[in-house]
């Protein structure tokens, strides 16, 4: 419990330092009037949408809550209620920052001049998300620890409820994690739909029909498409991977809790005194992670103004993951002396956790690296898109599904060893570390990220409000950065979202196996292939209800930009201000008309299956799901990150205008849902779905319709 208060005074003094960068990033000048009128609108449009979308979450949340009061505990509905505040807070700080920051990153290049210090004051706003999502997680978690200490004690006690097997602290700790996955799924798909709308009615109208710069102010949706950028790539990314965050944390406290009661019951004695270090072990290397974070933006955001925004922002990731991997060295040496691990499958004693985690961060790294290569501009892939614009949309497009698709190949082989060698060092526990490891520098990881949507919105500003083109080139060249650290915080969440589905699925199988039993499925189980057929159709079916509301959405904007454009006299020349709220309301309305089909498959899909197959049924979707998920996740990611800077490439060679230019367009319009809504939302679908299940196995197992029918016609 000693070491749980240090983490909870290093969330604390995260938590500090993000209000620090708040009130140092709030004080800057907003610039003209009119800058600060377009930052209002976009702050009221996106703060609407957010506060709207959680009133439709309250009935969810409410219900879910009573559920798991009357069927589960009264703890488990507490702690689940945690887990939403948190994670809602989390999004809702995190994104009211970038609405304040777009403005003065605006304006410090409009003043400055210098692309090193509007960088800066991007990094800083991007910062607090960052933090949220790893101070607030963590708090939240120790919430739990305290409010329930009395579970923890019976940690490895199994309970009886009506002839259902569980145990206690388990489905807690399970319960906050979903409540995290919950947010994360409604702000995702929710953010997602709204931002990709209002992006494909501007494009589309406005860049191919009306032949207008992106971000011009005749635009009546370029107002919406700024919003979007607020609630689905900073709400959406925070809440995202704060779940991808703390579902590693929780699996690997799960995994050791069931590891634990499976070797007493094979007879092994071993200390519940080493059990304690290892549950705990989890959150002391995700808080020394916080911390290396904060020393790594300190030292970037406090050294000397530099020119090469990427090689910065790399720097920052670096120095955090380096920080991460030493100093956690050291406190697993100092955790574990004189500690026996003998019959534990921990092949270097206390250091195969330390390894296992060091494995999940040089996955991550290379997982952000294989994205980088086939998203930058920097490099062939993305290159070739733009040479192949020359011939038109149609080969744009197939040339960027090539890309997509080969880009999956070389991330996948990274997980695949990642998994094998974190298995082969310290077991189970290690492949849940391996998760934790890769997430455990998540604070810099976000704030890189964040960067992108709050220098995309200055970029957007400057534009409207007619800066210049000098700023603007500040400006563009911090976002098409930002579409690559974009695609890297794809590929972290997924590649963890990887780690962490394998360890819940192992955990939801502990759950029901016998307990003296080697936990293992049988492919060749008519129920669990029938199911892992089913699952891995679910991803696609769920990207197919993704793409289709966001098209939905997309066709009414199209529909009201061409009518302004029609029908207000004036607006063309731009002697007329256009309707910016009407279109912000079709994106709202849109949002959350179309999100709750795609949000509650993943709550409703594993559930049902369970009680009316029962859990070897619901085995068999988890692991179809996660294997066609992770492939769909990258292949979408990678593929709209390369259209979208094939685009910027082309800009940059200055042919804005041209028709490859207009070509690259289409492209980065058919990729732009498929990186920012159904890529980003299939690593929650994975975790959410495991999650569920993990909570609800111990009643399905017991009771469902196929044992029920098994035994009336035995």
């Amino acid at each position: 419990m000693n070491l749980l208060m240090v983490v909870l005074f290093i969330a604390i003094l995260a938590t500090t330092y993000a209000v620090f960068n708040y009130v140092k990033v709030g004080a800057l000048e907003e610039g003209t009037s009119e800058m600060s009128e377009i930052a209002l609108a976009i702050r009221n449009g996106a703060n609407t949408f957010l506060i709207n979308e959680y009133k439709v979450l309250a009935v969810v949340i409410a219900v879910l809550s009573v559920l798991f009061a009357v069927f589960l505990s009264l703890s488990c509905a507490i702690a689940f209620l945690i887990g939403t505040l948190m994670s809602g807070a989390a999004g809702f700080f995190g994104m009211r920052m970038a609405t304040y920051a777009n403005v003065r990153v605006a304006n410090t290049a409009r003043t400055s001049k210098h692309i090193g210090k509007t960088l800066k004051v991007a990094l800083r706003g991007g910062s607090v998300m960052g933090i949220c999502v790893s101070s607030f997680a963590l708090i939240g978690l120790i919430i739990v620890f305290l409010l329930f200490n009395s579970q923890i004690s019976q940690m490895y006690s199994v309970s009886n409820w009506c002839g259902i097997s569980f145990i206690p602290f388990s489905m807690t700790l399970s319960s906050y994690a979903l409540g995290c996955s919950i947010i994360a799924m409604f702000n995702r798909v929710g953010g997602g739909i709204y931002t990709k709308a209002a992006d494909m009615g501007a494009d589309l109208v406005g860049k191919t029909e009306e032949n207008i710069p992106e971000d011009d102010p005749r635009n009546p949706a370029v107002i919406a498409d700024c919003v979007g950028d607020n609630v689905g790539d900073v709400a959406g990314l925070g809440s995202d991977l704060l779940e991808s965050y703390m579902g590693a944390i929780v699996s690997s406290i799960v995994v050791c809790i069931h590891n634990f009661i499976t070797y007493k019951e094979k007879g092994f004695v071993f200390s519940e005194e080493l059990f304690d270090k290892l549950y705990i072990y989890p959150i002391l290397f995700a808080g020394i992670g916080l911390l290396s974070c904060i020393i790594g933006l300190i030292y970037i955001l406090s050294k000397k103004e530099g020119t090469d925004p990427h090689r910065e922002l790399n720097k920052a990731t670096w120095i955090s993951a380096g920080l991460t991997g030493v100093l956690n060295l050291f406190a697993t040496i100092i955790l574990f002396a004189n500690v026996s691990f003998e019959d534990l499958p921990f092949k270097f004693g206390g250091l195969s956790l330390w390894a296992s985690s060091l494995i999940g961060i040089i996955s991550g790294i290379l997982i952000g690296a294989i994205a980088e290569f086939y998203t930058s501009y920097d490099y062939n892939p993305t290159k070739k898109i733009a040479i192949a614009s020359k011939e038109g949309p149609a080969i744009t497009i197939t040339q960027g599904l090539s890309v997509g698709m080969k880009s999956t190949m070389l991330s996948v082989v990274v997980l695949g060893f990642a998994l094998i060698i974190s298995y082969f060092i310290s077991g189970i526990f290690g492949v849940a570390m391996a998760a934790v490891g890769m997430l455990s520098f998540v604070t810099i990881t976000v704030s890189v990220d964040t960067y992108g949507p709050i220098s995309d919105n200055a970029g957007g500003i400057a534009e409207m409000t007619n800066l210049g083109t000098d700023i603007r080139d500040i400006t563009d060249k911090l976002d098409a950065v930002g579409n690559t650290t974009a695609a890297i915080g794809k590929g972290f969440a997924i590649g963890s979202a990887a780690f962490a589905a394998v360890s819940l699925m192992i955990s939801y199988l502990y759950s029901f196996e016998p307990a003296t039993s080697d936990v293992s499925l049988d492919l060749m189980n008519p129920q669990i292939l029938a199911g892992t057929l089913i699952g891995a159709a679910i991803s696609y079916y769920f990207s197919g209800l993704l793409i289709e509301a966001v098209s939905n959405s997309a066709q009414k904007m199209v529909d009201e930009v061409r009518r302004q454009f029609r029908e207000i006299a004036g607006l063309r020349e731009g002697t007329t201000k256009p309707d910016y709220r009407k279109c912000i309301a079709i994106s709202t309305n849109g949002a959350l008309s179309e999100m709750k089909v795609p949000a509650l498959i993943s709550i409703v899909v594993p559930v049902v299956s369970g009680f009316v197959m029962g859990p070897y049924f619901v085995s068999g979707i988890l692991i179809g799901a996660t294997i066609s998920a992770i492939m769909l996740a990258i292949f979408c990611g990678n593929s709209g990150g390369a259209w979208d800077n094939s685009k910027k490439y082309i800009e940059s060679l200055g042919r804005k205008g041209s028709n490859e230019h207009l070509a690259a367009v289409v492209g980065d319009t058919v990729g732009d849902p498929l990186k920012d809504t159904v890529g980003p939302s299939l690593d929650i679908l994975i975790k959410l779905m495991s999650t569920i299940s993990l909570i609800a196995v111990s009643i399905f197992s017991k009771f469902n319709l196929l044992d029920f029918l098994a035994n009336i016609f035995k």
